[in-house]
């Protein structure tokens, strides 16, 4: 089952198999053929999650790694079906047969689906072109050969049993991508670790191929040398789809795909980039595919009409909210109803059997149009997070222009729903952009700069809808404490605590640089940063690291990965500050990860993880992690005395976690007045590169 291609399924072999009034007994050959389907489409759905995962701390755990991911499988779904369809056209079965089983054979060279460290990216790469190579070499003829088998082994099975419909095979595939797709966030991720899944993926996938070359030679015996696609000789009469109509097909499959990655960016930039979050809009995508050309019943548009011109406008309007709950709630129902429209229009409207191949190239095409619109051209054409406003707008026009079918008064209310959520969605756009000074997008989000009004001006460093620091503009207060770096912070009573020597400082996570606020002359503050952007902003928009008291060095790459190459730097203190959207990268919070930190220590040196967070609790992960290596974890929560957000003084309510065996600093006044030894949980299991479970520490 594909995203842009799931309608292929379904009908590829109309145009070869006549069709019959009364359908024959099944065949004792259907096992064969079920079961190729069946593994294929699993392991196709499977494999999306797994090699993201795998990649996904490469680069910083940016959301933007799934719709690069996408991007890949969507014109790896296209290829394979160009495939399927040029060879079961123009090849003899036998030739067909041996340049499939010789393709097989050369992807098993590919296996076990493991990246190799050689793709490790350095920071002076471009992130999207690295992933889409890094995908082509580890997983892309594998892919392609899944990709094509659905259609490939229905031609099989009506080659050798030239009056069966296989429509049976039709609703497995389904069936099988969508129990890949439910079972990895409940099944598979939180119990099987990151190598056994790709292990285990591999040797299905050597399954697979053996099952595959079977069914492809025993159909091949049946025919010989015959043409493997004939079509039917009394197909019946009819005009060519227009281009008009052609062009509708690819807006609406355009749509569908853009919507999806739309959704899926905007629930991953303000929580955390997991496979749980990229899975269930991508469900709910096939979800309505399924539904849509599965029977006329399930689309009805005196349904759905009504209801998308209810959902379009909500969303638009929430579009800014925070609340998680909320917003993947309200987003996921109306993803489901706008492809529900868009995928229903297209079943309603595709054309006799002699012109699908027309119908289904269109729609592949448009699919991975979509998926290259949010994937590869928003994040460097767009200045913010448009892409979901847009889409909203987009969607509400195209659906109107279909509702001319319906009748004038379905016209009027797509051309008001059009208005509200066009005026909702500017809105939003709005908000990103109001009083922005500078603003910035690459493949890692978005960042702006804004200035308050005084008397207290401040300007503040946004990552998409999330505060990453600042500092006050008045020149006697530039260097002074702001947002989650307040003295009775952690990063407060830590800094402290510290000897007063000269200290060397290690941060991962530039932001605005506003750690520089606790430094002293004669101090090296290390900063690591992914994001050149970031490093841009920090120099030209904030004095932090160009005036301040301390030298500042800035290593530009994923903070663990450039830990992991260099030599020890003996920090002082070592300070974990990332953010992929409102939670910290998953990789950083690792054995694997924590043995690099301690590398880079000096004995009796500190670790200090930014933990304030509206929807993750990474206290348990942190103290098994401070456990394991005989270390204490602090908790150490900052309420700030101030009124409304903070905006007074510029003080945020903060958690953060100092981890040290120093017991002369964990006896700190500071340290011991204002923290919280955290105890580790029993049945806590430890996170490791392979392993990790995101749902146990969501926030109720």
């Amino acid at each position: 089952m594909d995203f842009a291609l799931a309608p292929l399924r379904q009908n590829h072999t109309l145009a070869a198999v006549t069709t019959v009034e009364a359908a024959p007994r099944q065949s004792s050959s259907l096992p064969l053929y079920a079961g190729t389907i069946f593994l294929s489409a699993f392991l196709l759905f499977l494999v999306q999650p797994i090699i993201a995962k795998q990649i996904l701390p490469w680069f910083g755990g940016s959301a933007a790694v799934w719709a690069t991911c996408m991007v890949f499988f969507q014109m790896a779904l296209l290829a394979g079906y160009a495939y399927a369809d040029w060879t079961t056209r123009h090849l003899a079965p036998r030739r067909q047969v041996m340049l499939h089983a010789c393709l097989l054979v050369l992807s098993l060279l590919l296996l076990p689906i493991v990246p190799t460290a050689a793709w490790k990216p350095t920071g002076a790469e471009n992130p999207s072109w690295l992933i889409l190579g890094l995908l082509a070499a580890t997983i892309g003829l594998p892919y392609l050969l899944l990709s094509t088998t659905t259609p490939l082994a229905q031609a099989w099975f009506a080659r050798r049993h030239r009056h069966v419909m296989p429509y049976r095979l039709f609703a497995l595939s389904n069936l099988a991508s969508l129990l890949a797709l439910l079972a990895y966030p409940f099944v598979i991720e939180p119990w099987v670790s990151a190598r056994v899944q790709s292990l285990a993926w591999s040797a299905c996938y050597v399954i697979f191929a053996a099952l595959c070359v079977w069914a492809a030679v025993a159909s091949a015996r049946v025919t010989g040398g015959t043409p493997t696609v004939e079509p039917a000789n009394d197909a019946p009469a009819a005009a060519k789809p227009g281009l008009g109509l052609q062009l509708e097909w690819l807006a609406l499959a355009a749509m569908g795909s853009f919507m999806l990655l739309a959704v899926t960016n905007h629930l991953c930039q303000n929580v955390a980039s997991v496979p749980f979050l990229w899975i269930a809009p991508l469900a709910i995508y096939l979800a309505s595919f399924i539904f849509c050309f599965d029977h006329p019943r399930w689309y009805r548009r005196i349904v759905f009409l009504p209801l998308v011109a209810v959902a379009l406008p909500l969303m638009a309007h929430h579009a800014s909210s925070l609340e998680l709950r909320q917003v993947v709630t309200l987003f996921a129902g109306g993803l489901f109803v706008c492809c529900m429209c868009c995928h229903g229009e297209l079943a309603r409207s595709k054309p006799v059997p002699q012109f699908l191949t027309t119908f289904y190239l269109m729609i592949s095409i448009g699919g991975a149009l979509g998926g290259l619109l949010v994937g590869m051209v928003a994040p460097y054409l767009l200045r913010g997070f448009f892409e979901v406003s847009i889409g909203l707008v987009a969607c509400a026009a195209l659906l109107a222009f279909c509702a001319r079918r319906v009748g004038w008064w379905a016209v009027v209310l797509g051309v008001v729903v059009v208005g509200v959520t066009a005026r909702d969605a500017a809105k939003a756009v709005k908000e990103q952009i109001a009083d922005a000074r500078v603003m910035r997008r690459n493949f890692y989000g978005a960042i702006r700069t804004t200035d308050s009004d005084p008397p207290q001006s401040f300007r503040s460093l946004m990552h998409g809808d999330i505060l990453h620091g600042g500092q006050f503009l008045d020149l006697e207060e530039r260097f002074s404490a702001n947002t989650y770096f307040a003295p009775t912070s952690g990063f407060g009573r830590m800094f402290a605590s510290l000897p007063s020597a000269p200290r060397k400082v290690g941060v991962v996570g530039l932001g605005a640089g506003s750690i520089i606020a606790y430094a002293r002359k004669g101090d090296l503050f290390r900063f690591y940063e992914i994001n050149p952007q970031v490093v841009e902003l920090a120099r030209t928009e904030f004095t932090f690291l160009t005036q301040g008291p301390a030298k500042t060095e800035v290593v530009l790459g994923d903070g663990r990965l450039s830990l992991e190459r260099e030599p020890s730097q003996q920090f002082d203190a070592l300070v974990l500050d990332a953010f992929s959207g409102d939670a910290i990268p998953l990789h950083l919070l690792t054995r694997e990860a924590m043995a690099i930190y301690l590398k880079h220590l000096k004995p009796g040196g500190a670790l200090i993880f930014q933990a304030t967070n509206r929807y993750v609790d990474i206290a348990p992960v942190v103290a098994t992690l401070a456990a394991r290596v005989g270390m204490t974890a602090v908790m150490v929560t900052d309420d700030v005395d101030a009124e409304g957000d903070g905006s007074e003084t510029w003080f945020y309510n903060t958690d953060q976690i100092i981890v040290t065996s120093n017991k002369a600093l964990l006896a700190a006044p500071q340290i011991r007045e204002g923290g919280k030894v955290i105890k580790p949980q029993p049945d806590f299991p430890l996170w490791t590169d392979d392993y990790n479970n995101l749902f146990r520490v969501l926030k109720r």
